[in-house]
């Protein structure tokens, strides 16, 4: 290798992880100072303030990592441009085209540590920083079967629920059992499904109810298509906190997952389009690398530090508001998975190739 190669990567790399760390660092102090008097309201000592901290860098990694490398490449070009040192290499015969090639292989391996990062280490380490929130600081009780049901328990009522919908705040399969202080049963409602409206009320639909006789002893059952509006302890926020997200799970898992969904006659759009997305999005980091040089390459930006620092900013984040769009509209079925995840790698690939064809 080159050692003209060898010097930008190394550069490339060094600034990356001063920004990375820098950022990261930031991140995690606003964050503690957020966080803490919810932790020491409700009595969680401050060391799993630390461990929960510890547990979001893998997430917290994962989303600036590509604006990092965008801002390394682009720091490292302007350095090389304020010291004169890519005159003397145009001067040498090697030509701006050809540190792509570097560039190329940073992107590249950024890419794919990104996909190794939130493969391996974000699933787990989601999971932890959930169940530190919810369960010892927020403190719902719930009790979860990651693989198909959902069981919430409230006082004396026991809610199982076979599939919850978070676009559209319905739940499937739902059964309500309350227990009298003797834990004997004594009401069971079971419904088809169940739509949440403001104010806490469910109005429940397809039903069967069996209520306790307390002089006979006997279950009375009766069977109605409904609506009933019935409080049943629990919201769409309470819910969300148990249903398992997609960053907790890795890519076969998450596909598996959404099959599963689906073989049940349920809509699995939302994981479709996360699981394209668990794919689609690492490739930014090949893609702001050519863009980052694309912008570097640029003699009036080049010799402008500052100017390229913000010109790579605002290209992040626009990236972040276009991908964030995609996926939101994906969510909502106007675009197919496939599209929304990709879609954004696609314009800011264009957008790459214009800068390129534009340097200087």
């Amino acid at each position: 290798m080159p050692v003209v190669y060898r010097y930008l990567i190394r550069e490339v790399f060094l600034y990356a992880g001063i920004i990375l760390v820098s950022v990261v660092g930031i991140y995690l102090v606003v964050d503690f100072f957020e966080r803490i008097d919810n932790f020491l309201e409700a009595g969680v000592p401050v060391t799993r303030t630390f461990v929960y901290l510890a547990y979001k860098i893998p997430m917290i990694v994962a989303q600036v990592m590509p604006v990092a490398l965008l801002l390394s490449v682009l720091v490292a070009f302007g350095l090389m441009g304020k010291h004169n040192e890519i005159i003397a290499l145009k001067s040498g015969g090697i030509s701006f085209s050809r540190l792509l090639k570097p560039l190329a292989g940073v992107g590249l391996a950024f890419s794919i540590l990104l996909f190794l990062t939130a493969e391996i280490f974000v699933p787990v380490t989601a999971a932890k920083v959930n169940a530190i929130w919810w369960g010892e600081v927020k403190q719902r009780a719930a009790v979860v079967s990651r693989e198909k049901n959902i069981w919430l328990k409230d006082g004396s009522r026991i809610v199982h629920i076979k599939y919850y919908d978070r676009d559209a705040h319905t739940a499937f399969g739902v059964t309500r059992y309350e227990f009298d202080p003797s834990f004997r049963l004594v009401h069971r409602i079971d419904a088809e499904k169940a739509l949440y409206r403001p104010g806490g009320a469910w109005r429940l639909f397809g039903l069967m109810q069996q209520a306790l006789d307390g002089e006979t002893g006997e279950y009375h059952v009766t069977h109605a298509a409904g609506p009933l509006a019935l409080d049943l302890g629990i919201t769409p926020q309470s819910l969300e906190t148990v249903v398992k997200k997609s960053e907790e799970m890795g890519l076969m898992e998450l596909l598996a997952y959404a099959r599963r969904i689906e073989s049940e006659g349920y809509d699995a759009t939302r994981y479709r389009v996360d699981l394209h997305a668990k794919i689609a999005f690492p490739f930014v980091c090949f893609i702001l690398s050519f863009v980052s040089a694309g912008i570097a390459g640029r003699k009036g930006i080049r010799d402008a530090l500052p100017v390229a620092v913000a010109c790579g900013i605002a290209v992040a984040f626009l990236y972040w508001i276009f991908y964030s769009f995609c996926i939101s509209i994906g969510y909502g079925g106007m675009l197919p998975p496939f599209v929304a995840a990709w879609t954004a790698n696609f314009l800011f690939s264009c957008l790459a190739v214009i800068t390129l064809l534009h340097v200087e």
